[in-house]
């Protein structure tokens, strides 16, 4: 009963010191109830482009930046690569493995990568563009009603439908615009859902516990909920 006291306790205190509502329809509402959505972001290998098309890029790119009329944040996040699960397969596959000369291949190259490992830590490093909206920054509303709607609580940010539909509909706009801009630039970019945004946020404020716990998926959690 202590321990789970304690643990409810913990819980709550860390809850207060996230910016972060909630994950509602693959966006995050912030408690200030403004909204982000986050892209996933390729890369491209600029020192293998020629002369022309790095100048191309760049340009491109500058244009990119000049035409954003708000907020955007750009994030690279560095982690050490798990393939601990990729090394267990490949030794249940040398096992298993009847033909004698693919079975000493597959030892061969599972030799390979656990001598590569331990020269050094394998990272991997993934791009994301968060794109946010504000209802301070929407000139269609007044300023006393913009200024109400910054002043509201906490408490209120469990927004009604309608009013998080058109907040999400504006932000939705902004997405897309930075999707087109970069796909001008040569570069993919994805939004992430629900469960991916969860997932991201699990991943960064726990690095290490996420590496050995899993996360449940959002959509078995609600369907229990409602069953």
């Amino acid at each position: 009963m202590l321990n789970k006291l304690v643990r409810n306790k913990i819980t709550t205190s860390t809850q207060e010191y996230l910016d972060i509502a909630e994950f509602r329809e693959d966006t995050v509402i912030m408690r200030d109830g403004t909204l982000r959505a986050i892209l996933l972001v390729a890369s491209i290998n600029f020192s293998l482009k020629s002369e022309d098309e790095q100048n191309a890029i760049i340009a491109a790119y500058v244009g990119f930046l000049n035409n954003i009329d708000f907020p955007l944040q750009i994030i690279i996040q560095s982690r050490e690569l798990n393939i601990d699960n990729y090394l267990g397969s490949l030794r249940q596959k040398a096992k298993e493995q009847t033909n004698e000369l693919l079975k000493l291949q597959t030892g061969e190259y599972l030799q390979y990568i656990t001598e590569l490992i331990s020269l050094g830590k394998i990272m991997n490093k993934r791009f994301y563009v968060v794109v946010s909206y504000n209802p301070l920054s929407d000139k269609q509303k007044g300023f006393f009603s913009r200024l109400v709607d910054s002043l509201k609580p906490a408490s209120l940010v469990k927004m009604k439908a309608e009013k998080f539909s058109k907040r999400r509909a504006e932000l939705t706009r902004r997405m897309e615009n930075v999707i087109s801009a970069l796909a001008s630039i040569g570069i993919n970019s994805m939004p992430l859902d629900t469960q991916s945004l969860i997932e991201l946020f699990y991943n960064t404020y726990n690095p290490e516990t996420s590496a050995n716990e899993k996360l449940v998926d959002v959509n078995q959690t609600r369907a229990g909920e409602q069953s």
